[in-house]
């Protein structure tokens, strides 16, 4: 054997003896020197109850599924090593997410985050809930078998456990059907159909660029383009509803005829209500003037107000809808 060939076979040996020396030494190509010795079997001989052992029905749990932490190091593979807890149990784990030993925010949404990045979770950095330390435990409760959070006949329950402004403005007469009622015995509509609590490039997370875009989701003959479009329903629907609920239905901020008055106060007279340039009809005095006017004073206050006659407020497409009548 040549001298030069030695060398190199005695340099390869050094690199794979250094290589092998390495992983035994900091443990990450270890698992039996890092990880207990019977994976959940162990963790589950201390914690046998729920909701502790009903993660074994979870999908998390799939062993036959290279995804889940299952598949690797069964419950370490989220909550840490753990055979120093196991040979003297008031050793924390690496991560402990609840109790008084929880790990910081940061540190659960990490291992969270660590498989679940992609998709919906896109935005999470610099979202709302995230630079306000919500921590993904605290709506996802991962050893249930029915996530709240996941239906829709439960999502705003954990929702409105921080948003209680929304929970009382959605008891009014006028919401959106995210509650059983007494026609639906579930509800149609979540939080997260409007809002993506992950995060999102729109305002106030919404699924949505814009607060009309997601509006158009299902109020689509809404969406126009029209050929005489309404101003403030083209800006943002909020200028008028309020999503959340309201005490005048259709979802409406202030009733008619004010709503409408907030903008259009100078409209059917000088006075407001007054009635005086409505079409047709017999002269009426108003404060000792007298004004024509077929249904007197405060007309626009019976019935739908202004819509008995402005009908398509939304916006029209007939060539004389200029007023929005038609």
């Amino acid at each position: 054997m040549s001298r030069k060939l030695s060398v190199v076979l005695l340099c390869g040996l050094a690199v794979l003896l250094g290589a092998a020396s390495g992983r035994a030494a900091d443990g990450g190509q270890a698992p039996q020197a890092a990880y207990a010795a019977r994976g959940e079997r162990t963790c589950l001989g201390c914690h046998n109850m729920p909701p502790a052992n009903i993660m074994l029905q979870t999908p998390h749990a799939v062993k036959s599924d290279a995804r889940t932490p299952f598949a690797q190091h069964q419950c370490e593979s989220c909550h840490g090593a753990s055979p120093d807890h196991v040979a003297v149990s008031s050793n924390p784990v690496a991560v402990v997410y609840k109790g008084p030993l929880k790990s910081p925010v940061a540190q659960r949404n990490r291992m969270c985050l660590s498989c679940h990045e992609s998709g919906l979770r896109t935005h999470w950095t610099g979202s709302q809930h995230e630079s306000r330390d919500v921590a993904c435990t605290d709506c996802h409760n991962i050893h249930a078998t029915d996530q709240k959070v996941l239906s829709k006949a439960t999502q705003a329950e954990v929702c409105y456990t921080c948003h209680k402004e929304q929970r009382a403005q959605a008891r009014r007469i006028s919401t959106h059907p995210m509650t059983a009622t007494s026609l639906a015995s579930t509800a149609k509509m979540a939080c997260s159909d409007c809002h993506n609590p992950h995060g999102s490039a729109g305002p106030t997370m919404l699924v949505k660029t814009s607060v009309n875009e997601t509006c158009y989701i299902c109020h689509a003959e809404k969406r126009g383009p029209f050929l005489w479009e309404h101003a403030p329903v083209t800006d943002n629907c909020t200028n008028c509803h309020s999503p959340h609920g309201s005490s005048n239905a259709p979802l409406l901020k202030t009733r008619v005829p004010f709503l409408c008055q907030e903008c259009h106060s100078g409209d059917h007279g000088a006075q407001i209500n007054s009635g005086a340039n409505l079409a047709g009809g017999n002269v009426t005095t108003i404060n000792g003037t007298q004004q024509s006017g077929a249904a007197g004073p405060r007309a626009q206050l019976g019935g739908r107000a202004c819509l008995n006659c402005h009908v398509l407020v939304h916006g029209s497409n007939h060539p004389a809808g200029a007023k929005f009548q038609r």
